[in-house]
């Protein structure tokens, strides 16, 4: 039995909340068990210097722990004066999985950013990150379609993503802090709605792994994003109709 009851392959309790901050084009407040992400999509009128003189737009991502999101405070790397490495991982790994199912070409001579601030850490941050942010990356898109400011849906598909990991020997999908601490294994699955794979971060933290354990990995976090992208896809078809 885990801490929380769960089943091995259950997530924690889901909520998404739309439109939880009025000023960006999109903005969700993502919970996921007590992990807790605000995700907002900013619309910016301005290629990134790579694509000048192109007509491409961009989509990326920026990262952050508020001080008090996880047990200890931690110093605003602001404050430091630089980011740490594992931020810019993270959110280089959150913007490569948002361009992976937006048409840039269609998207136009723009940038979308998307802020993905953690304001409660229990483990998963970076998945619920790609999961609320997906969603707030689509109320901007839409927002955008609506004000004629681009002329085809860029959206090629769904996305969502989950964490799973060998703790104790057992395999376990959507690891909370507890478990992710004592996980021998963590890979984190970033799945689109047709099953295909924008990322797999695969991490043997205390041990190996063989295949036979991937494969039911891969059986956990593909049964843990369909949930998660039938949820996402209630919460957009509820919120913008």
């Amino acid at each position: 039995m885990r801490p929380d009851g769960r089943a091995a392959d259950e997530l924690r309790k889901i909520d998404i909340k739309p439109e939880f901050i009025i000023y960006p084009e999109g903005s969700v407040l993502m919970t996921t068990g007590r992990t807790v992400v605000l995700c907002n999509a900013s619309v910016q009128e301005k290629q990134p210097y790579h694509l000048q003189n192109t007509s491409e737009g961009w989509v990326t991502a920026e990262y952050n722990m508020l001080p008090r999101s996880a047990p200890h405070r931690q110093v605003r790397e602001v404050v430091r004066g630089r980011r740490k490495g594992r931020t810019h991982e993270i959110q280089r790994l959150i913007g490569r999985t948002f361009r992976t199912v937006i048409d840039l070409e269609k998207l136009g001579p723009r940038t979308i950013w998307v802020d993905c601030d953690v304001l409660q850490a229990d483990g998963g941050t970076r998945t619920a990150g790609i999961t609320g942010g997906y969603v707030a990356l689509v109320i901007a898109i839409k927002y955008l379609l609506r004000k004629s400011r681009i002329k085809e849906d860029p959206i090629k598909d769904s996305l969502a993503a989950v964490s799973v990991g060998k703790v104790d020997g057992e395999i376990m999908l959507d690891l909370n802090y507890e478990e992710d601490n004592k996980a021998e294994v963590d890979v984190n699955f970033a799945i689109t709605g047709s099953g295909d794979y924008a990322e797999i971060q695969a991490t043997g933290e205390e041990s190996v792994f063989n295949f036979e354990e991937f494969e039911k990995m891969n059986i956990f976090a593909q049964k843990g994003v369909s949930e998660l992208i039938e949820l996402q896809n209630q919460v957009l078809e509820d919120h913008l109709g």
